[in-house]
């Protein structure tokens, strides 16, 4: 890789069917990952309650509305996007992180955490838009999506990829990633603006979907994210 790669994303919410199996994948990879590295006795996917690096946010809205001749009329909506660290190109919690332990790696553009330098302050977790950062109690250290670097030095793609049934998800660099999709729709609820960070995303937008900002619609399944 040169040192101008930009490695980053692809979801298409068209065929999210919200079945959660890269949300599960990615978790359990992670809490494995931390279980070999530390030698620390945890129970499979179930260990690190309340930590999630990949979430699927449900998404939702609209009303069912009664006409005078008793006949119904409704706008209801709903549709769902899976979420991770997005790497971003101007990512606010390696600016938020007082010792340098949040950075983003020069060869291909993603954000890590270098575990030696965290004090587990969480000032990335608060500074971040997407919820990306986890905070490891038990070890107090932060923990995040770390674009499975170790598949990719293996030719392979990050799990949450290669999990999803419906091939919803790709990881790519970006420059292949919008040769293949396009740009993408910027304006897509319930994330952000893309203005904030810059985010290393391309989403494509399904029927239903709402933009940025729209406010006709609310996270459903708030207590799962």
């Amino acid at each position: 890789m040169t040192e101008m790669t930009q490695l980053g994303f692809y979801f298409d919410s068209s065929k999210c069917t919200g079945c959660k199996t890269c949300h599960i994948a990615c978790k359990d990879r992670m809490v494995g990952k931390i279980r070999n590295k530390d030698d620390v006795a945890l129970n499979g996917v179930a260990s690190l309650p309340g930590m999630l690096w990949r979430r699927v946010y449900e998404y939702g809205g609209g009303t069912w509305n009664q006409n005078s001749d008793n006949s119904f009329e409704q706008d209801v909506f709903a549709y769902y996007t899976s979420l991770s660290c997005n790497h971003c190109s101007e990512p606010v919690c390696v600016k938020a992180c007082p010792t340098g332990a949040m950075h983003k790696r020069k060869e291909d553009g993603l954000v890590l955490v270098e575990e030696s330098l965290c004090i587990g302050c969480q000032s990335c977790s608060r500074a971040c838009p997407y919820d990306a950062p986890q905070i490891d109690r038990d070890r107090k250290v932060m923990t995040k999506c770390d674009g499975c670097y170790d598949r990719l030095a293996e030719g392979k793609k990050p799990i949450c990829v290669e999990s999803c049934p419906l091939r919803a998800l790709d990881f790519d660099t970006m420059e292949n990633l919008r040769a293949k999709y396009g740009d993408g729709d910027e304006h897509f609820a319930p994330l952000p603006s893309q203005s904030i960070t810059s985010p290393n995303l391309i989403v494509k937008a399904s029927r239903n979907s709402k933009s940025t900002g729209n406010g006709s619609g609310k996270v459903l399944n708030i207590r799962e994210v």
